[in-house]
Parts: C-alpha cells; structure tokens; sequence
C-alpha cells in the first residue's frame, strides 16, 4: 500500500545534509519518512512530531516536509541521550558528553545539524521527557514518528502519550520493529503490534521502518 504516500523526494541538498548528519536513520528508511510525512501534512495541513531528536538526521527530512506543506516539524527530546547511548553501551559518543556537566547533551550538536541544512525556520524543539510534554500538547498532529528510547516503558510511553494526538487522517510511524529478536531490541515492535490491535492499519514497510494509518470507520 506504499502507493498511498506522496511520491516527492527531499530536495537533493537536504538529502546530502541528511546523509551528512550524525545518526542511524539509512537512507531508504528517510525516504519513506520523508513521503509519509509530506502526505500526511498536505493532507492535514498539520505539524508532523518526533519523539526522539538525538542529533537531527531525521529532523532534518522532517523538517523539509513541513517546508513543503506549509508548516512545521516539532521534534521532542530530553538531550541526554537514550539508553544504549550512555558510557559503556553500543551506540554511545563520547563527543557528545557535555564536559562541564559530564552527561550526554545532544542539543548544540542537534542545534548546528539544522543550522547547516538551512531548516532552522521550520522545527520546533521541544526540550524534556515526551510523557510529560504530551500531556501538555493540546493540539492534533498529522504524523507521529516514534523513535525515542527502546525500553517498554518509554515506547509504550511514546505511543500512549502521543497516537491520540494524531489526526483522523494523520500516520503513525515507528522506528526499529523487528520481529527477530536476534536483529534488535522488541520493545517498538510491541507497539507496532499493539498498534495494529488498537486500529492502525499498515501502509508501508521499509526496512525497520513502519508507516500506519488509522483504520476507516464502518
């Protein structure tokens, strides 16, 4: 069903400063991030959300679509990074430990990624834990892309606080869903699944990455 998101790529600039960024995203996963963002905020005229900013690389895609459809991309983040980005896990830098404090803070690093890609105009970060901003968010959404932390209860977390905010036509889009545990964690392949129980639908599968929309009524 991937022929039901729009077909517009990333301008081939924005593309370069997404493969240019510092994060996991690979390319054909950004691409299809890029058309379900593009076709859920043309359809809505809503802002698309991450939870789950680390350095921009996928902000920065994000942000282009909401160029492209006339609104913007608020991207949701704590800044001292997830998990297994601590000291002494796999996916952690040691160049983004804030030596003054002696904690991760991928803020500045984020702040300069969206600077260079020229999208600074078109996001709004909002700084602090997702349960705790969504339960202040008032306002509908028309993509909800779930990519923060991995364990239960910060994915569950992610999707309990922020899929009722998407619109009746908005798409829900989570990130690292493996179905094998021998290729990464289960915890976003629960809510996957839990998604699917509660309504969505799938739209299209690239990679590790899955696009969903709301079943239609009757």
């Amino acid at each position: 069903m991937s022929d039901l998101l729009d077909s517009t790529r990333p301008r081939p600039e924005v593309l370069a400063a997404f493969e240019d960024a510092t994060g996991f995203m690979p390319v054909d996963e950004g691409l299809a991030l890029y058309a379900a963002a593009v076709t859920a905020a043309r359809r809505t005229g809503l802002p698309v959300l991450e939870i789950g900013t680390y350095c921009g690389r996928s902000a920065i895609l994000l942000a282009d679509a909401a160029r492209e459809a006339g609104t913007v991309a608020l991207t949701v983040d704590h800044h001292r990074g997830s998990e297994e980005q601590q000291p002494g896990w796999e996916y952690h830098d040691p160049t983004l430990v804030d030596p003054e404090v002696g904690r991760m803070d991928t803020l500045p690093r984020f702040r300069r990624t969206l600077h260079a890609a020229g999208l600074e105009d078109h996001v709004v970060a909002l700084v602090g834990r997702s349960p705790q901003i969504a339960a202040l968010w008032g306002g509908r959404l028309a993509l909800v892309f779930i990519d923060g932390g991995h364990t239960d209860e910060h994915a569950t977390a992610d999707y309990e606080g922020w899929a009722p905010h998407l619109a009746p036509e908005g798409l829900l889009v989570v990130h690292d869903v493996f179905p094998d545990p021998a290729d990464g964690g289960q915890a976003p392949y629960r809510v996957y699944l839990r998604a699917l129980d509660e309504g969505f639908e799938e739209v299209s599968v690239t990679g590790s990455l899955r696009v969903l929309r709301r079943r239609a009524a009757g």
